[in-house]
């Protein structure tokens, strides 16, 4: 474990430095194809019946019992998640995109950033909500959004508190159940986009945080249909699910600035937590739940976790999610949940990693999240 660990904290300094040299991105590609067969996810695939087979956007959609199971176009070389995971983020840039930078006021004196791209007037809007010590520059999210662009939807980007061009004013950040921001950003679009249509996709924490806004919201809300990516369905499995084999890099990846962060704000705020644990899990007991009125990481994950109320969402939403996502394992999808829900429509893929899709040509999931949407127009 020791060993595993600092193979961990040595390549996500790759990842981190990646810019800095053509011989460290190669160096961490070689380290970590090795690293991923050891410790690829050992799996057992989803088994029922096939009802029938059908067509859509270009793909081959197999539909298991109410479960659709997509087969996308996988890159060869991408052999498992973690291949998916980490070679996305680090060889897939972000296309410049033309957007303006737009700062609006939360109901508690504080900020949020959006980026905003304008693409014709009364035209669909899409609000996309990144992942875990994400923004709004990262590969995934500027993808779909220039996707949706292309297809002539207008599309908002918004920054979670601290995770923008500056820290936020107050002493809270952001959770995987957060609704409070969410809800501003929903009434912000509805205002500035009184004639659009307004859809909404989340990556991972986003996707979670999105479905906590609609269940708590019911059909009370502007949003036409969702895309949850990636979802971390059940938060505490998914949390220490992180400190085991490879999956320890991105543990490391996310506590990096998550402390950074914290003390960036403790110049603000000398009363904050003191994180003294060396897990996400740790971090989320001492830091995330106290500062957002939960009493532990037990019960912030267990208020939170998507997992226990699918069957409570009433907005169309299309749930992608791979067989083989290393970081939120499709074991732990509310199937039956799910199932039963008509709102639900499911895009599970044998492939894939953690919002990461490598497929030939590029491109797959903002095709195929774009074609759902598109589906309501």
């Amino acid at each position: 474990m020791m060993i595993l660990n600092v193979i961990a904290k040595i390549s996500w300094e790759l990842i981190i430095n990646k810019t800095k040299g053509q011989k460290n991105q190669v160096f961490f590609i070689f380290s970590t194809f090795g690293c991923c067969c050891r410790f690829g996810p050992n799996m057992k695939e989803f088994q029922s019946t096939i009802i029938k087979t059908t067509g859509q956007s270009n793909l081959s959609i197999t539909v298991y019992n109410q479960f659709q199971t997509a087969s996308f176009p996988s890159a060869p070389w991408c052999f498992n998640g973690h291949a998916h995971t980490v070679l996305c983020s680090v060889l897939f840039s972000a296309p410049a995109l033309q957007s303006k930078r737009t700062v609006i006021d939360t109901p508690d004196d504080d900020f949020l950033e959006l980026d905003i791209i304008e693409n014709g007037k009364n035209n669909p809007v899409c609000v996309i909500f990144h992942g875990l010590e994400g923004h709004t520059r990262r590969y995934y999210v500027a993808r779909l959004a220039e996707q949706l662009v292309l297809r002539g939807f207008q599309v908002v980007l918004p920054n979670f508190r601290g995770c923008g061009s500056k820290m936020n004013r107050q002493r809270r950040f952001y959770h995987s159940g957060e609704t409070e921001d969410i809800d501003t950003v929903f009434k912000w679009v509805n205002a500035a986009f009184p004639n659009s249509m307004i859809f909404s996709a989340g990556f991972s924490l986003g996707a979670s945080a999105l479905l906590n806004y609609l269940k708590k919201n019911g059909t009370h809300h502007p949003v036409k249909s969702i895309a949850a990516i990636s979802t971390p369905f059940e938060l505490k499995k998914g949390s220490l699910n992180l400190e085991k084999g490879f999956n320890k890099i991105y543990s490391v990846r996310f506590l990096r600035t998550l402390k950074q962060k914290l003390e960036m704000k403790r110049n603000q705020y000398p009363d904050l937590p003191h994180f003294t644990g060396s897990t996400l899990y740790d971090f989320d007991d001492q830091v995330t739940a106290p500062i957002h009125g939960f009493e532990s990481a037990d019960d912030y994950y267990s208020q939170c976790s998507s997992y226990y109320f699918m069957d409570q969402i009433r907005t169309d939403t299309l749930i992608v999610h791979s067989k083989e996502d290393p970081m939120c394992p499709f074991k732990w999808t509310p199937f039956k949940a799910i199932a039963e829900n008509p709102k639900c429509t499911c895009c599970f893929t044998e492939k894939g990693g953690h919002v990461g899709f490598w497929s030939l040509p590029p491109g797959w999931l903002n095709v195929t999240v774009t074609d759902y949407f598109e589906s309501f127009l």
